[in-house]
């Protein structure tokens, strides 16, 4: 009997981790409603996502405003620097399509969607490298931009993942209750990887503890890119 209630079973375990998964995307969501807090979000959750749903440590709330506290200005500001280039992508993609039932109106609708890998990948990668490394939001952007450039195919599936999930949670607005965590977490299996091959070996060990262990804590030092 004693067993049924110890807090460390597998039935209790995962049913937190269960717990936790939804309570961070309804906390992402929430926050995204003012817009502006969008980014510090989405960095936070990545950062919760690889600490605590991935390796395990504890207090995952905590770490998660922490996170958004100790990320908000830089994050902001990365934010404010994309949101006149997405709109102007979006317009671009509405006139597209708005356009594309004739042949060449459909192909260069095609060409512009493959085309929006690029600047979607970097904010794929701008949050996550916010939350997991010291950065300004120039020197974050730049990396996004080289990562993008470097592992196209990786950056190809984390866009499309991204973009399903959404187009999804927009059509099912339950889903919101699963989508951004599962995003963070199907994303980072394939950025964390990627990471440690642009640090120093100390720095990248540091950052594999991170990626394994409960206990370690992430970090770079500023301005210094993977």
């Amino acid at each position: 009997m004693r067993q049924v209630f110890d807090p460390e079973n597998l039935f209790w375990s995962l049913l937190a981790r269960g717990v936790d998964f939804v309570g961070l995307s309804i906390v992402w969501a929430l926050l995204c409603i003012p817009v502006i807090t969008a980014g510090p979000a989405s960095a936070a959750l990545y950062y919760t996502v690889v600490k605590c749903l991935r390796c395990g440590e504890k207090g995952t709330f905590g770490v998660f405003f922490r996170s958004f506290r100790d990320n908000f200005r830089s994050c902001a500001a990365a934010e404010l620097i994309c949101l006149p280039v997405g709109a102007a992508l979006l317009a671009g993609y509405g006139i597209m399509r708005a356009n594309w039932s004739s042949d060449l109106g459909a192909v260069l609708f095609v060409a512009y969607d493959v085309a929006l890998v690029i600047p979607v990948g970097v904010v794929c990668w701008l949050f996550p490298l916010l939350g997991r490394f010291d950065f300004t939001p120039f020197g974050a952007l730049r990396t996004a931009a080289m990562l993008t450039l470097r592992h196209i195919p990786s950056t190809a599936v984390v866009v499309m993942l991204t973009v399903e999930l959404t187009v999804f949670s927009l059509e099912h607005i339950w889903a919101l209750l699963l989508t951004p965590a599962l995003c963070a977490l199907l994303s980072s299996l394939f950025l964390e990887r990627i990471f440690p091959k642009y640090l120093s070996e100390a720095e990248a060990e540091k950052l594999r503890e991170t990626s394994e262990t409960p206990t370690a804590e992430a970090g770079a030092p500023e301005d210094t890119e993977p």
